[in-house]
């Protein structure tokens, strides 16, 4: 079910597949199933029905894809300039921006009037969606398009790998030269919807006074957000003078 607006929206949702993602899928409840949030989930057989569990299956998709990827396109980097890579590029905000990019956060079926808002809607709705090509297409056709029709047409691998990411080593080099104590705070943990995925928010203290926090599905990744909010804010207070190049 498409929430009353299949027909309405079944011309730009061919469109996207066709003109995005360069083919026509086979199996369109799992398709629509991928753009379905937890605010619109229905109950069947007593679970209730979203695109948590494909969100799921698709990040697993992804990270090994891109992985991959990166693997054999930078054959003399090591390993720690590939796992950095491969999380800029899979972070939720890259996803997000990815999604919203392409049209896909357009497509998204989720209650508008929720309170709190959401987020991570595109980037989970793009997860989902690898998670739906994955189960209809297979592995090889999966990778064959996010390689293709997403890393060769909407994201600009080698302009990733030259921006900066490390906030928390930046934040943490700051720290040690002006002798302040950086530290991490895990603030809370918890999942969201029935088959979500487990969230953390961690925040960053200097001194032990707090500083920006962030959510993220990993400590590391809520971290590096936390950093890099912490140090643009400190930046923009004239606290960190970066320097420039002549």
């Amino acid at each position: 079910m498409w929430f009353g607006r299949r027909d309405k929206e079944s011309e730009q949702f061919r469109n996207f597949f066709k003109n995005i993602l360069g083919y026509t899928p086979r199996r369109t409840e799992l398709y629509h199933m991928a753009l379905r949030h937890r605010s619109l989930s229905t109950l069947q057989n007593g679970h209730r029905i979203n695109n948590e569990r494909l969100e799921y299956l698709g990040d697993a998709v992804l990270g090994a894809v891109v992985a991959d990827y990166l693997y054999k396109k930078y054959p003399y980097h090591g390993e720690g300039f590939l796992t950095e890579l491969r999380s800029k590029i899979v972070s939720r905000v890259s996803l997000n921006r990815l999604a919203d990019k392409i049209g896909l956060v357009e497509l998204v079926e989720y209650q508008h009037d929720a309170t709190g808002g959401f987020k991570s809607i595109g980037g989970d709705a793009f997860e989902a969606l690898m998670g739906a090509m994955y189960i209809d297409k297979g592995f090889v056709f999966t990778r064959k398009v996010i390689v293709n029709r997403i890393l060769g047409l909407h994201l600009d691998v080698d302009s990733v790998a030259s921006t900066e990411w490390n906030y928390k080593s930046k934040l943490i080099d700051w720290g040690q030269k002006n002798h302040k104590k950086v530290s991490f705070e895990v603030v809370r943990s918890f999942v969201q919807g029935r088959h979500g995925r487990r969230h953390y928010e961690c925040m960053v203290r200097i001194d032990g006074a707090a500083q920006q926090s962030a959510i993220d599905f990993s400590i590391k990744a809520a971290e590096q957000l936390a950093s890099e909010k912490t140090y643009k804010n400190l930046v923009s207070q004239g606290t960190i003078v970066k320097k420039t190049t002549a």
